[in-house]
């Protein structure tokens, strides 16, 4: 697992060990960057279920502002915190031992771009994505993108918050949401 493009450019990522954390793919995630490539720059990022930190680790490396990274696992968030120093991008991050749920009870800050990436078959995809419409923190024509099984149906959210494109790769889907100004 390697940062694909911007200042951290061919770095590895680490990865834990055994099956309790799924990074993205790499023609997925490469496919995602690629698809929202000119809405990173000066951003603030959530990524909301880090695991080892990739995605907002890209978004970094690629000319985000700052990115808050969230994940209840212990193991997963110090290997988060590990790859960003290693990418010399842990400045412009903070690292977030908090349950998603917790995590925007308490958000204070509005998001340019969110990543979502939780466990399939959990239900928190829909339950962080119904939360995050509820307390509105995505800044006007801000995106949240979602990755899930391909065969998963995300619900329409309210207005000002509009259900892009989605975008098939084999056995996974990614599902842009985007909030108008």
């Amino acid at each position: 697992m390697r940062v694909i493009t911007g200042s951290a450019r061919g770095k590895r990522l680490r990865e834990l060990p055994g099956m309790d954390t799924r990074p993205t793919a790499a023609r997925v995630k490469e496919g995602l960057f690629n698809a929202i490539q000119f809405d990173i720059e000066g951003r603030r990022v959530l990524d909301l279920f880090a695991g080892t930190g990739q995605l907002g680790i890209e978004a970094l490396s690629r000319g985000a502002a700052f990115c808050d990274f969230v994940d209840r696992s212990p193991a997963a968030l110090e290997l988060a915190r590990a790859n960003a120093a290693a990418c010399g991008l842990a400045e412009r991050a903070a690292f977030h031992r908090q349950d998603f749920a917790a995590f925007l009870a308490g958000a204070r800050e509005r998001y340019g771009l969110i990543f979502l990436d939780p466990p399939y078959a959990s239900g928190d995809l829909e339950r962080a994505l119904e939360r995050i419409a509820e307390i509105d923190i995505v800044m006007g024509n801000g995106i949240m993108v979602c990755e899930s099984p391909a065969d998963c149906l995300l619900p329409e959210l309210p207005a000002p918050y509009e259900k892009g494109r989605e975008y098939r790769y084999g056995k996974i889907k990614l599902t842009v949401y985007r909030r108008s100004v």
